[in-house]
């Protein structure tokens, strides 16, 4: 039995736990487990493959079980369930992904393993990218939590739910950084922040992959996508990327290598080309840095018809040759093209691709497979009974609504209209998702069910009974007038006490391929809300979104918002928890929510230029700001209110001194000033004044979530050691300088909370 329970303390230390893993023994005890032993007998087995049989052990197809899997794109394939079924006889397919279920892994599996010559057995993977049939909030609402712990646990729930159901391998997690939120695919990660980004990285993977692969709740992770996808230039999916080195290790790559040291056995190279060379060819990024520089011992899969895309790059002139471009640069797999059975025993028999290199990917490829003990009982994920009494059980359902109303942010809250009374009032559900099973899961969803999932209705209709009085209106379409619904959804509104407004993104409108030129609301939503806010009426913004959003007008003017992202299965109940009180708002935003759309790219860690404006209230000419708004966000990176009022004093020292190979203490109290309990993320933060590569004006560096009761304080202490002030210096190698350094301990990265400052010495 999967056991999700998360002790209280697990639950308020958060971050500082993982933290303190990440700088102890246990996290090099972790790395040894993503080593690759060979066993004996593989060495033999290549020994008596064909180069066609090579070619494929490293060709991954999409299963055709029951058609094409709808969340894919197309590929060009027409080969039908039969087909497949007898590639596999002839040793043609390592494995599929996104099949579904454990009766066509054991016909494929009984392919395999007893109607071909070699008996090798399939690896079958697929997208669980936040839950299988249990479906939990998107990645990034659960690195609003900001408990990694807490994600850990829910990567446990799905691999636990997915493996019953054959699956040996997923395609997560994905940890690039998004600091430019028109990117779909912002949803599937941990944010803006490198320091988040790091630990709930490591957190999944752990979650994923547990104590040992060859346990038939376990999957093996893949960190996605190598490198810098969430640089495409303007935020647009696909795109160029084209960074500085010394930009991709302070901040795209670390996310990868923390993945890696938590045991993370393969990779996914990205689309993207990164300065002029596409990731899937690029020998530097998977060889020199992955391989030699970093001791990656995994193997690297390309994305969806990646190797084919370099053709249309400009990078390869036709099949073969993206083929042999793939393939030298470091992509041990092809997903989908089928270029590598195509052509890789024809490159091999030519001489252009070593046997020797062909040779070393097809055994890591089935070292792995043992490791995930394949070759002991390749049935041993495939079984039918248990795929059905892991299917969205009581306990997994219970883990799901635990993280989603942790994933909620108040971004505001006026006059302390929310919490709600749980009766007394008529309350107006007013939106295109007030109702229906619809919208809920979230992107990037491949086997969960919007059906079965709770929408916002079902879920203040259960926490207030039969009696509540409640009038739902949908007032408009996500991206279309509605005929008659504004003057509907008014007449609601008047009608009630308190509205919400249940506004914001569809699942289509987030996620890969969902750029969007402008982050706002869209203009019908946009529209329903200002004729319902000048009813008068106390409005509640629920917004829900896969990315940080540029509110405007009424939305940004209401006197309560709510980010509630894509919350999965049980979204309705864990919201109508945060509304009426059940639990007090913890959430803080993984990434900053801009003044207005034409911010984007922003993040809270930019450099402060040569012309910094002094301050929010006043913008002076020839500083660094736009025509009418500050270099700022709106709500910015960490910011998240509770129920409480929270107040932050007394940070010690006023001054200090850090020796170069000791450490140094801040401590503060933080008091709940407020009448109902509260839980308060306490983060600290940096700036090194001056050094030789120019610093960011603030970066994360630690944090802990408190559980303050009414009038409670808790006095918190972060450690600093010379080893966290590194940076990436002129020769491109982590270093440090002595010299004067801000800390500050606050509520969010604009925060002032309290602050002090300290000298590093030589």
């Amino acid at each position: 039995m999967l056991d999700t329970r998360i002790s209280r303390r697990a639950a308020l230390m958060g971050a500082g736990a993982v933290a303190a893993w990440l700088s102890s023994p246990a996290r090099a005890l972790m790395a040894q487990a993503a080593s690759v032993e060979v066993p004996g007998f593989i060495d033999a087995l290549v020994a008596k493959m064909t180069l066609a049989e090579k070619a494929g052990q490293l060709s991954l197809m999409a299963s055709t079980w029951g058609g094409s899997t709808a969340i894919n794109p197309a590929s060009g394939s027409n080969a039908n369930f039969e087909q497949q079924v007898e590639e596999v006889r002839k040793g043609l397919l390592t494995g599929v992904f996104n099949g579904s279920g454990t009766n066509m892994c054991r016909i494929m599996q009984t392919a395999a393993v007893k109607e071909s010559r070699l008996k090798i057995p399939l690896i079958f993977a697929a997208d669980i990218i936040h839950g299988h049939r249990t479906i939990f909030p998107v990645p990034v609402a659960e690195a609003a939590s900001f408990e990694p712990a807490l994600a850990e646990k829910t990567a446990k729930a799905a691999s636990w739910e997915a493996a019953a159901a054959g699956i040996d391998w997923t395609f997560a997690p994905m940890v690039d950084i998004a600091r430019d939120q028109r990117w779909g695919r912002t949803m599937e990660g941990a944010g803006e922040d490198v320091h988040l980004g790091n630990l709930f990285a490591a957190a999944r993977v752990r979650g994923f992959q547990g104590a040992s692969l060859k346990a038939t709740d376990t999957m093996m992770a893949c960190a996605k996508h190598f490198a810098a996808y969430g640089a495409a230039e303007a935020g647009l999916d696909y795109n160029t990327v084209d960074v500085s080195e010394r930009t991709l290790r302070e901040v795209y790559f670390p996310p990868f290598q923390s993945a890696f040291d938590a045991g993370a056995l393969s990779a996914m190279a990205s689309f993207n080309e990164l300065s002029g060379i596409p990731a899937t060819g690029n020998e530097w990024l998977m060889r020199k840095v992955l391989r030699d520089e970093w001791g990656y011992q995994g193997f690297v899969v390309s994305d969806y018809t990646g190797d084919m895309e370099m053709i249309a790059h400009g990078f390869a002139a036709d099949a073969r040759e993206a083929t042999k471009l793939a393939f030298m640069a470091g992509v041990d797999m092809s997903m989908t093209s089928g270029f590598y059975r195509d052509h890789l025993p024809d490159l091999v028999e030519k001489g252009e691709v070593p046997m020797e290199r062909l040779d070393a990917s097809v055994r890591k490829v089935l070292a792995i497979k043992a490791k995930l003990g394949l070759f002991e009982d390749p049935f041993r994920r495939i079984d039918e009974k248990r795929e059905a009494a892991r299917s969205r059980n009581k306990t997994t359902l219970a883990l799901s609504r635990e993280m989603a109303r942790k994933s909620i942010v108040l971004l505001k809250n006026e006059g302390d209209v929310l919490p709600l009374r749980k009766g007394g009032q008529k309350i107006a559900i007013i939106g295109p998702f007030a109702a229906g099973q619809h919208d809920l899961n979230g992107p990037w969803c491949v086997y969960g069910d919007n059906k079965l999932a709770i929408d916002l209705e079902t879920g203040v209709r259960n926490a207030l009974g039969k009696s509540a009085d409640i009038t739902v209106v949908e007032g408009s379409e996500v991206e279309a007038p509605l005929p008659g619904g504004i003057e509907a959804a008014v007449a609601a509104a008047r009608n009630a006490d308190v509205v919400l407004l249940a506004i914001g993104e569809s699942e289509r409108m987030s996620g890969e391929a969902q750029s969007r030129t402008s982050i706002t609301v869209p203009e019908p939503q946009q529209a329903l809300a200002e004729a319902v806010a000048a009813t008068g009426k106390p409005v509640i913004v629920i917004l829900k979104n896969g990315r940080a959003l540029a509110l405007e007008g009424a939305v940004k003017n209401a006197p309560a918002i709510l980010v509630t992202w894509f919350l999965g299965s049980e979204s309705g109940n864990a919201i109508a928890d945060v509304l009426f009180g059940a639990y007090s708002p913890s959430g803080r935003l993984p990434m900053s929510f801009p003044r207005e759309p034409g911010q984007q790219p922003f993040y809270y860690a930019h450099k402060p230029t040569g012309r910094p404006n002094p301050g929010d209230d006043k913008l002076e000419e020839y500083k660094t700001h736009y025509r009418s708004i500050p270099n700022s966000a709106l709500y910015p990176f960490g910011h998240g209110l509770t129920y409480g009022r929270i107040e932050y004093a007394g940070l010690t020292p006023q001054q200090g001194s850090l020796a170069w190979d000791g450490e140094i203490a801040f401590t503060a109290t933080i008091t709940n000033r407020g009448s109902r309990a509260a839980e308060e993320v306490v983060q600290l933060y940096i700036r090194d004044r001056a050094a030789s590569i120019t610093r960011p004006v603030r970066e994360l560096k630690a944090f802990r979530k408190l559980a303050l009761a009414p009038g409670a304080s808790e006095t918190v202490r972060f450690v600093l050691k010379r080893s966290q002030l590194e940076f990436i210096g002129r020769d491109l190698k982590p270093t440090v300088e002595p010299g004067l350094f801000d800390v500050w301990i606050a509520p969010s990265a604009q925060a002032e909370g309290v602050h002090s400052t300290f000298t590093l010495t030589a």
